[in-house]
């Protein structure tokens, strides 16, 4: 394979990785709740003192990578493997514990280019297929099985008939989850009308870990399709979103974008605040300094750009490189 063809397949990789990262998290622990609802410090402070009296108690170090990923920080990258790695050795048959270091492992890799992801990527892989092994129903390690399956080279055991074959093993499990997978794969194959009514049609009424599947699987349809610029059939899949998921940032952070991208400004500045209001993080207020940027208030559009910034986890490069120059140019 072409160096550079296959260095390009593993960086698509690592970015799909990360933003399952990101979405999803760890699946369903003792301090979810918590982090849920962004108290870290209280997050910090109960898991200290669980771990001083049960140093090898799955939950808080599972819930302790967890910290360590949000806060953004790559040199704490190190420590977060050392805890997953500590929970596997004495949680062994601990579901979550393996998704734990599938996750920090990616991000790790993702940081660290392709040098770094060409190391870890069978690590990664065999992470959340252990975690799935130990527990079928953990739901996100199985997306995230999903997503290195379609974006990894076959070189590294990426590749659609293994997702395929997931897909299938995931039904007898569970055939909603098995239907939101292949609601994935449509996707991936650029199928974005079947790939909409198969996710929309998935009941999750029951299930909090399949509704988390559900929005995450939308949300990326939501966003390739603004990528296509399909922007009614995107405008539909985030108010969709916003009607079966009102506490959650997706629907109304996507339905501001979509508005943007369209020149939409006044229209989508609500639904960026409202976005906001859920859940501050790097890209809203991004979006939101380019906003009040179109509509002429610098004070607001500096301040945005400011905390888009400092924000953790970071913008990306790109972006952030962006906004940087957006602010230089709105100062100068």
């Amino acid at each position: 394979m072409n160096t550079i063809v296959r260095d390009s397949l593993l960086l698509t990789l690592l970015t799909s990785i990360g933003f399952s990262i990101i979405a999803q998290q760890a699946h369903a622990h003792e301090y979810e709740a918590l982090i849920k609802a962004k108290k870290y410090a209280e997050v910090e402070k109960a898991t200290s003192l669980k771990l001083a009296t049960e140093p090898n108690n799955p939950d808080a170090l599972v819930a302790k990578t967890e910290l360590i990923l949000i806060e953004g920080k790559e040199n704490r990258l190190d420590e977060a493997s050392k805890i997953a790695e500590q929970c596997i050795a004495h949680n062994p048959k601990n579901s979550e514990c393996h998704e734990a270091l599938g996750n920090v492992l990616g991000t790790k890799a993702m940081r660290g280019g392709v040098m770094s992801a060409i190391s870890y990527v069978g690590k990664i892989r065999d992470s959340f297929r252990k975690a799935i092994e130990l527990d079928p129903n953990n739901f996100s390690a199985r997306s995230s099985l999903m997503q290195f399956y379609l974006q990894a080279p076959s070189f590294v055991g990426g590749g659609k008939d293994k997702a395929k074959d997931l897909i299938v093993e995931t039904i007898k499990v569970s055939p909603s989850a098995g239907a939101l997978l292949q609601a994935s794969l449509d996707l991936y194959e650029d199928n974005f009308d079947r790939a909409s009514s198969v996710a929309l049609a998935v009941n999750t009424t029951q299930s909090e870990a399949l509704a988390k599947h559900q929005r995450n699987v939308l949300s990326g349809i939501g966003h390739a399709l603004i990528t296509e610029k399909r922007m009614a059939q995107a405008e539909k899949i985030f108010q969709e979103l916003c009607n079966r998921f009102p506490d959650s940032i997706h629907g109304y952070y996507g339905l501001g974008k979509a508005l943007q991208e369209q020149g939409k400004i006044k229209d989508a500045l609500p639904h960026l605040e409202k976005s906001l209001a859920i859940e501050a993080n790097a890209n809203v207020l991004y979006r939101l300094g380019k906003a009040w940027q179109s509509l002429g208030d610098k004070i607001k559009a500096i301040a945005a750009f400011e905390k888009a910034l400092s924000f953790k986890p970071e913008l990306a490069k790109k972006t952030k490189a962006d906004a940087e120059e957006q602010l230089k140019a709105l100062k100068g």
